[in-house]
């Protein structure tokens, strides 16, 4: 065993993840700035094949392994529903459908570990749920974890938006109960607006 390769404790691998980030980051950049001699890559059509042997394999999967995608599976649902209580809870009714329909913005991320169990499986390997947290030791997790956080900033941005979308039409007070929300949505020109 050298020097370098010893374990780890969580301030060294945090440090080396930011580190990676950044590395991913500075990439990215020069990605985006790059050579203009490099030529396009070729785009594959999908047809109708394609679409069915997607499903076909993630019902395979689905399949083998029913106990434990289910189990990650009821992660996410799970956080909506603690985001929607906390909504309801804090009378920001008006920011429900932008939560619903902006919480799949992150939804990419929360599929990492589902992600890690269909490779697995399909090296050959024989996995369980645990194997989902696998992809914290990939050598791609400083991107991932990148793609996270840009995906929860625009979350946030996209939650901002509606907010003043909402203060600028219906006004800040929030709504008195959903019946008065919905009536005010749907019969004033304000709500009209707003939608």
């Amino acid at each position: 065993m050298t020097s370098r390769e010893h374990i780890r404790n969580p301030v060294e691998w945090t440090a080396d993840q930011l580190w990676l980030a950044s590395q991913t980051v500075g990439s990215l950049g020069h990605s985006i700035r790059g050579s203009r001699d490099i030529p396009l890559p070729a785009v594959r059509r999908i047809n109708a094949a394609d679409l069915k042997d997607v499903l076909t394999k993630g019902l395979e999967d689905f399949g083998a392994y029913r106990s434990d995608v289910i189990f990650i599976c009821l992660i996410y649902p799970l956080v909506g529903l603690a985001l929607a209580w906390l909504i309801f809870g804090y009378q920001l009714l008006p920011l429900l459908f932008p939560l619903a329909s902006g919480f799949a913005l992150v939804g990419p991320i929360a599929a990492v570990g589902l992600y890690e169990m269909s490779r697995r499986r399909e090296q050959g390997h024989r996995i369980s749920w645990i194997d989902a947290f696998g992809v914290v030791r990939s050598p791609g997790f400083g991107a991932i974890l990148v793609l996270g956080l840009v995906l929860v900033a625009i979350f946030l941005l996209w939650l901002l938006a509606a907010s003043v979308i909402y203060g600028l039409t219906l006004g800040p007070e929030p709504p008195v109960s959903i019946a008065s929300f919905v009536r005010d949505l749907f019969t004033t020109s304000a709500g009209w607006t707003m939608s």
